[in-house]
């Protein structure tokens, strides 16, 4: 840092925040640290009392807050995330579309352990919609050197994007409802419209329902019919607690299923179960999804809708941060539920 005359300062960095002080009208910064002066700005520095201002001078290799901002920013997104100029040394990153989030935390980490430079973005597996702020990066000194910026170029370059937002798969969806009581009309189905208004929300249709006694190779041969007829995923309701007449989840290995889960360490969702018959998922979900307005359906969907296979691990990761707080205002997804289970 070295003081020069305000008229030799043209295009050099302003090393603090400028004041400016107009009697009952305006007290602030007219001119931000890090500034580049520019030859407008010079009338207004001197009208302002500066006959000298303190400036930074970068050797050479040394880079600007706003371009190694945006350098970071270009290095650590993938498809989906467009990010804004950069304004003080920080870049917002926004979603292009709405789709899954997906945050690469552990190379996030290692870029924060770099010192200098920093990275914060919303949690990994959350539905965003077209717009919102994922992420947002800033160098936290004026300058920073080259070499260090290519530390974490060549980190961001040799894994998986740190910040992306995946496109949901237009499902086409198929319904199994079971239970006597439904199938000889005892009673009216309420699970069918949940299930459909679930994937509506998520930009997909129910293109099929239908019902079966509490049979298992009933089950079975309703769930294989689904599939042959074109469903992308199979979704099976009622039946799924332990009670001796419950008998979904037989009918659901009876047609060939292989079980992933069957439990989950969620509430509300403890009685979910996920299975595949080759690529396709099976679900059966418990009773909690028609009535509970965000459940374990909410955390594990969207991310078959993605394309991922998921494992035993996926699933036993969901108790931290599996319990939902049921608030009497639902602010979901900007709450806990679902929030854990980083590892």
């Amino acid at each position: 840092m070295k003081v020069v005359p305000v008229r030799d300062s043209l295009g050099m960095f302003l090393a603090h925040d400028m004041t400016e002080i107009i009697p009952g009208k305006f007290k602030g910064a007219a001119f931000k640290k890090g500034h580049i002066v520019e030859e407008k700005d010079i009338p207004r520095l001197l009208n302002m009392g500066k006959e000298h201002i303190a400036i930074i001078e970068f050797n050479e290799g040394t880079i600007h807050e706003d371009d190694a901002a945006i350098r970071l920013a270009k290095a650590a997104l993938g498809c989906g995330v467009v990010f804004q100029a950069a304004t003080e040394g920080k870049v917002n990153i926004l979603a292009a579309e709405p789709g899954l989030l997906k945050i690469n935390y552990q190379v996030l980490q290692e870029i924060n352990e770099l010192g200098e430079m920093m990275m914060a973005t919303l949690h990994t597996d959350m539905m965003v919609a077209k717009g919102t702020l994922v992420a947002a990066t800033r160098i936290i000194p004026l300058s920073i050197e080259n070499e260090e910026l290519e530390i974490m170029e060549k980190l961001c370059a040799e894994n998986e994007p740190i910040v992306q937002v995946l496109p949901l798969k237009k499902f086409k969806v198929g319904v199994v409802t079971t239970g006597n009581e439904i199938y000889y009309g005892r009673i009216e189905d309420k699970f069918g419209d949940v299930i459909r208004e679930k994937f509506s929300e998520l930009d997909s249709h129910v293109f099929k329902q239908v019902f079966s006694r509490d049979d298992s190779d009933m089950i079975a041969q309703c769930i294989l019919d689904l599939i042959e007829e074109g469903a992308d995923i199979v979704t099976v309701t009622g039946g799924m607690s332990v009670d001796p007449d419950d008998v979904t989840p037989e009918g659901i290995r009876k047609s060939g299923a292989k079980f992933v889960s069957y439990g989950a360490p969620t509430l509300p969702g403890a009685m979910f179960l996920v299975s595949y018959i080759g690529e396709i998922p099976v679900l059966g979900l418990p009773g909690c999804i028609m009535y509970s307005r965000r459940t374990v359906f909410d955390l594990v969907v969207p991310k078959l809708m993605v394309g991922e296979k998921l494992t035993l691990k996926d699933i036993s990761k969901l108790g931290h941060g599996g319990l939902c707080s049921s608030c009497a205002e639902c602010h979901y997804p900007n709450c806990g539920f679902g929030k854990g289970g980083l590892s």
